[in-house]
This record gives structure tokens, sequence and C-alpha cells, in this order.
């Protein structure tokens, strides 16, 4: 049986849209750097200009940098990968510690249970990265029992987001 030769930077342009949405990967340049795993010799990780853009998982996603994060917010559909944190919890997202579910503020419409997300402020910069352990429409419904429920008998507890890197968690 034949192998059938995939050109890597289709595999990576095409898993970009997919995940990210249509013409993400369009701020891609040509002159991507691809690293390969020694054993299976997969695509491993890809970045440009000596910076690392974002890493395959295992289960088929991209694991995204600050840089890789920063890069695709330049494109609008970007911004419904994304959740927004209450003010109060900016600085400790910031330094990498994990995102609960009652300090979001908003959650972008693609934001699915174990699907890569950027953290970003109200001037969409970006602040960290991490995985979401919930959905848009979790958010959405804790947000509206919360609002509705003020006098505190209902307490919104858990982590909503893990955060891998946060903008202030390592000197570059």
């Amino acid at each position: 049986m034949k192998q059938l030769f995939v050109n890597p930077y289709e595999k990576i342009r095409s898993h970009v849209d997919f995940i990210f949405g249509p013409r993400t990967s369009s701020l891609l340049s040509e002159n991507l750097e691809i690293e390969y795993s020694k054993k299976t010799g997969k695509i491993k990780s890809f970045s440009m200009n000596e910076k690392l853009i974002g890493t395959f998982r295992s289960d088929g996603g991209i694991a995204l940098t600050i840089f890789g994060a920063r890069l695709f917010i330049r494109h609008k559909p970007f911004l419904q990968h994304c959740i927004v944190p209450v003010q109060d919890a900016i600085p400790f997202v910031s330094e990498g510690r994990s995102l609960f579910v009652k300090h979001v503020s908003h959650c972008g419409s693609c934001v699915r249970c174990g699907s890569e997300v950027a953290i970003i402020d109200s001037n969409q910069s970006i602040l960290a990265v991490g995985r979401s352990l919930f959905s848009s429409s979790y958010f959405a419904q804790m947000a509206n029992e919360q609002s509705r429920k003020s006098n505190g008998i209902l307490q919104i507890r858990g982590i909503g987001v893990k955060i891998r890197e946060g903008i202030k968690s390592r000197s570059t």
C-alpha cells in the first residue's frame, strides 16, 4: 500500500482554518518553520521567525502560544475563540493562574469543552492562552444564573479555563 504524501504546510493551514475559522491561516507566512517528531515523523510544532506559534496536540488540536494568539487575533473570526475575564481576575490570569467560571465576563460562541482559547481583555489584548473546560453555552448559562440569583444562594465554583501560559508567567 502506498503512503500518501501530504504537504506539511497545507496540513498546518487546513488545521488552523478548521480549528480557528476560515482564512485564519492567511496570517501565516510562507516561511513556516516546522519541527517533526523523531519517533513518529509527524508534525510536532510550527513557528515563524523562530517564535513558536503552536504545537499539535495528540487529540488533533493545536496548543497555541501567546505569540500564536497575538498573530491570530488580527483575524476577526478568531475573537469567537476568546474569553474575556472580569477586571479583578486579569492580574491572576496574566500570571498563568486558572480562570474560574464566575470570573468570565464574555465568552466567544466557538468556545467548546476542551477547545483552545485565548484570554483577552476588553481592548482585545492577549492575556493568556489555555484550554476551556466548558462550552460557551455553559458560560452564558452561568452568567445568567449569577445575575438572577444575586442573593448569595447560588455559588458558581470551579475552574473554567486551565491556563497554559500567561503574559507574565515567564520572562521572555
